[in-house]
């Protein structure tokens, strides 16, 4: 009999747990690519984190990306070293950016059915401790049991408290770097 009602137990706390689990809806990506471009006359930058996590909600269309900033890599150590440095994005203090954000065009997008769907995303950006607005297009590619998401999209510094006005930097970096974001589900 004791044997009995403990299989029954952990049958219910199976079931309950797999039921939990589906029901949430959430896609989440451990495959997220964000890619950091700097184009001037003196050096393009580039560099690249593949340590950032994200989530769809395929219920509401909302997102999240956390990007832990430190996990960016240079193709040169010593533009890692700026990049993280506290002249720059200061890491140390700000470890992590993050948008929150939600897809606004949601019902134009199947999720359970294949095909290429244009994404429009609305929400914050959380980059050197400044929260902004951001609206941006992106595109939604669902093939089989994978969903890939991918936008590229412009960043201006200064609105983020990211500002040089002399020296090597100001030369070298440009004012709006490009971002790429690339996350497989």
């Amino acid at each position: 009999m004791k044997k009995v009602n403990l299989i029954t137990i952990a049958l219910v706390l199976l079931t309950t747990a797999l039921s939990f689990g589906q029901s949430t809806g959430k896609l989440v990506s451990s495959k997220t690519h964000i890619k950091f471009f700097s184009t001037t006359p003196a050096e393009n930058i580039e560099a690249n984190n593949y340590a950032t996590v994200s989530t769809i909600n395929k219920e509401t269309g909302d997102v999240v990306f956390s990007v832990p900033m430190q996990s960016f890599e240079f193709e040169k150590a010593l533009m890692q070293k700026h990049f993280n440095s506290d002249k720059f994005l200061d890491t140390q203090t700000f470890p992590k950016s993050k948008l929150k954000a939600t897809i606004t065009n949601f019902s134009e997008i199947d999720m359970s059915k294949d095909g290429n769907y244009n994404a429009i995303v609305e929400g914050e950006l959380t980059l050197h401790g400044v929260t902004k607005a951001i609206k941006e297009k992106g595109a939604i590619t669902v093939k089989g049991n994978v969903t890939t998401v991918q936008s590229t999209f412009n960043v201006t510094l200064a609105e983020y408290g990211i500002e040089f006005v002399k020296g090597k930097p100001s030369s070298n970096i440009a004012k709006t770097v490009e971002i790429t974001v690339i996350a497989e589900y």
